[in-house]
């Protein structure tokens, strides 16, 4: 038999779902940080089971000391807790990545790739993650806020969930063509080397950087930004690039 609750319950029940993570369908039976057997004969693979094995940081040989923990099943980094950002062991170049995260109220972050080691400086393409709401770089425009590539292109229409609420996020990239996917909605597609790429990196903080824009094998990059960050549910699946 079925029940129908009434629109108080109903509310009452998808704002604890909010509280939780947000109404995006059904909880997954499947504890974090772990495959089911349909994902693993897909390919994919975790880059966080709960351990901080798969990571190093950034010019680093070993997992900083400090700024970031796992926490309740999240790689949490501190507010303020240093540590510097935090790379993959293994380089990527054609691949599907997904992850879960979420940030503290005022908070900014970002996942990158195309990065290269031998910079001075973390440089890449930026998956950007944001408090839309009360960051002030996120007050400079659309191509700074959550889901776009950071200071070069806008997501479309970002079904973004506010800060402190759980967020899913997936980058692909195949060939030349990467795209950028949001709580089950793809919000940015763009060309490596085409004009409107060009056209964006000569507008940005980017337009001197050689490297941006081009594709290189990649350590998938989290970023130390001094602010408050959780991230879980890290797979990734090697793809063909054609």
């Amino acid at each position: 038999m079925s029940m129908r609750l009434s629109p108080f319950v109903a509310g009452a029940l998808c704002s604890l779902a909010v509280f939780c993570g947000g109404c995006a369908g059904p909880a997954s039976t499947t504890p974090p940080n772990t495959l089911t057997p349909a994902q693993s004969q897909a390919g994919w693979k975790l880059l966080f089971d709960g351990t901080t094995g798969a990571w190093r940081g950034f010019k680093q040989p070993g997992f900083p000391a400090q700024g970031w923990v796992v926490d309740d099943g999240w790689l949490h980094h501190l507010a303020k807790g240093g540590g510097g950002d935090v790379i993959t062991r293994e380089l990527f170049t054609d691949f599907e990545l997904e992850f879960e995260w979420r940030i503290a109220p005022g908070a900014n972050s970002g996942v990158k790739y195309f990065i290269d080691e031998q910079r001075g400086a973390a440089i890449g393409h930026e998956y950007q993650l944001i408090d839309d709401a009360l960051n002030p770089d996120a007050l400079h425009g659309a191509n700074r806020q959550t889901a776009s590539l950071y200071d070069a292109l806008p997501p479309q229409n970002p079904p973004v969930r506010p800060a402190g609420v759980i967020n899913q996020s997936r980058i692909v990239v195949r060939g030349q063509q990467v795209e950028h996917w949001l709580n089950g909605r793809r919000v940015l597609a763009y060309e490596l080397g085409s004009p409107e790429l060009v056209t964006a990196k000569a507008a940005s903080k980017f337009k001197s950087e050689a490297r941006w824009g081009t594709k290189f094998a990649t350590p998938i990059l989290l970023q130390d930004h001094g602010d408050e960050v959780w991230f879980r549910n890290v797979r990734i699946r090697p793809i063909s690039g054609k």
